[in-house]
């Protein structure tokens, strides 16, 4: 079940083959599971258009809050010119704040990066508490760098990012219907375009990205609802990516190990059980060893003989 925001952005971008000029975001009401929801999306759109001064399809809407509420328009009509009239080079804090529902403190991340002798720009904003669990669930992420992207190249990176971020997280395993992760390239930059990843200063680009991700869709897991505890869990020596996520996404879903991990109680048996079920064929459990933090709690699919 895709939003409706979610509908009308892919058909924006289709029809300016990926150029966005300006995105519109409301929260508190998610414009999902509604017979008008497209056709409010698309208002959302005009009027943002009609504002700025582009066209209706240069702009990415997006909505998070309460699924299967009718969105009242009007609040949007009024709120419109306000919101043009305060654009400012410094308004990305407010930005977070506004795009708040469950959430308790607003996401917001900037830092500046050398590519060779220029200096760029990457700031993001992001919103999630709960329904956290890929495909990004409850989730708006937003980030934009002043440096140019190709066209061609930006759609592979914003995947890679989202991989490496907002992709590996989760907090109650719920996913939703509204989420979006957008990247952004203004080119407003001094620096070079970036036109293909054999360019010299695109891993640095990369990796910036992905730490900005990283940051935006972490503060999301600390701000879990509920949730009073941040784990990583890390899996070495999986056949592959696709199997070590099997394993991850085993664990970090029990709640079992959820209650565990809440009692602070190392209990090794639940996290061996929730490995064990993760569905992967031909897991051997006799080969399993088990960390936690640097202490070897679980070796050959056993309690570990020095950990007592």
């Amino acid at each position: 079940v895709k939003g409706a925001p979610i509908i009308v952005t892919k058909k924006n971008l289709k029809k300016t083959g990926g150029v966005a000029r300006a995105v519109i975001v409301n929260s508190k009401n998610a414009n999902t599971c509604n017979a008008d929801g497209e056709e409010k999306a698309e208002k959302m759109c005009s009027l943002a258009a009609n504002a700025l001064g582009i066209k209706s399809e240069e702009i990415i809407v997006a909505s998070t809050g309460v699924i299967g509420q009718v969105l009242p328009i009007e609040p949007i009509e009024a709120g419109i010119k306000p919101l043009v009239d305060g654009l400012s080079y410094t308004g990305n804090e407010a930005a977070a704040t506004a795009i708040m529902t469950t959430d308790t403190v607003p996401k917001c991340v900037s830092q500046r990066v050398m590519l060779d002798d220029d200096e760029i720009t990457i700031t993001g904003i992001s919103k999630g508490s709960g329904m956290i669990e890929p495909h990004m669930a409850t989730m708006l992420g937003f980030i934009a760098t002043d440096v140019a992207i190709g066209q061609d190249l930006i759609g592979k990176v914003v995947k890679m990012v989202a991989d490496a971020s907002y992709n590996r997280i989760t907090v109650d395993g719920d996913t939703s219907t509204n989420d979006s992760f957008v990247l952004i390239s203004t080119g407003c930059s001094n620096a070079r375009p970036i036109e293909s990843m054999d360019d010299p200063r695109f891993d640095d680009l990369l990796d910036s990205l992905i730490e900005v991700g990283q940051k935006l869709s972490q503060a999301m897991v600390r701000d879990g609802e509920g949730a009073t505890k941040f784990i990583t869990i890390t899996v070495e020596d999986a056949k592959n990516e696709a199997e070590a996520l099997k394993v991850a996404y085993a664990v970090a879903h029990s709640p079992l190990v959820k209650t565990a991990f809440f009692a602070s109680d190392p209990n090794l048996g639940r996290i061996l059980a929730a490995v064990g079920n993760s569905k992967i064929p031909d897991l051997d459990a006799t080969k399993v060893s088990l960390w936690l933090d640097d202490v070897l709690v679980a070796k050959n699919g056993g309690r570990a003989p020095e950990y007592m």
